[in-house]
């Protein structure tokens, strides 16, 4: 699954469980693991930090459909930017507002930058490896992008934590 589809991924100890939208994730574990929702985790694939999830009401409940602009949790905010941008904004098919939103949308879909797969890993690790062998040093090989050393270090910890953690500093 991509990012941009805002997924997250469930651990049960070193075990994935499951991983996709937060919709299907709560479902599956609702349905599947009722009686470890205490001890399941769930990290968000963008930042590696932990989710929560809102069992049993969120899946559960659709909103009924209301009339008018779609609520998009649209927040205003205020941008300042010199006249000659504020002129090509206006021109733009839809105006400013729909432009901005184009044009970050279209940066935002690119790829995630290296900074950013990396703080990732690092989020997830702080929550899921801080006790295992060599995770300092393995801490440190990551912001020294010393990849060779990196791997060795974790070579020994659970697969689905190091295939995760690839996977975040993959992007993807």
């Amino acid at each position: 699954m991509t990012q941009d589809h805002a997924t997250v991924t469930a651990f049960l100890g070193d075990t994935q469980l499951v991983s996709g939208s937060r919709e299907t994730v709560t479902r599956t574990i609702e349905d599947c693991y009722p009686a470890d929702l205490g001890a399941i985790l769930v990290f968000d694939d963008a930042t590696g930090r932990l989710a929560d999830l809102d069992y049993w009401d969120a899946a559960r409940t659709m909103p009924a459909p209301s009339a008018g602009r779609p609520r998009l949790g649209v927040k205003a905010r205020e941008v300042t930017l010199l006249p000659r941008h504020w002129d090509w904004l206006a021109a733009q098919p839809g105006g400013a507002s729909a432009a901005l939103r184009r044009l970050v949308e279209t940066a935002s879909k690119g790829a995630p930058d290296t900074k950013r797969r990396r703080d990732a890993a690092y989020n997830f690790m702080s929550h899921a490896c801080g006790d295992r062998p060599g995770y300092e040093e393995a801490l440190r090989a990551l912001y020294r992008d010393d990849d060779a050393g990196f791997a060795g270090l974790i070579a020994c910890w659970p697969t689905d934590i190091r295939q995760h953690i690839a996977r975040l500093l993959e992007g993807g």
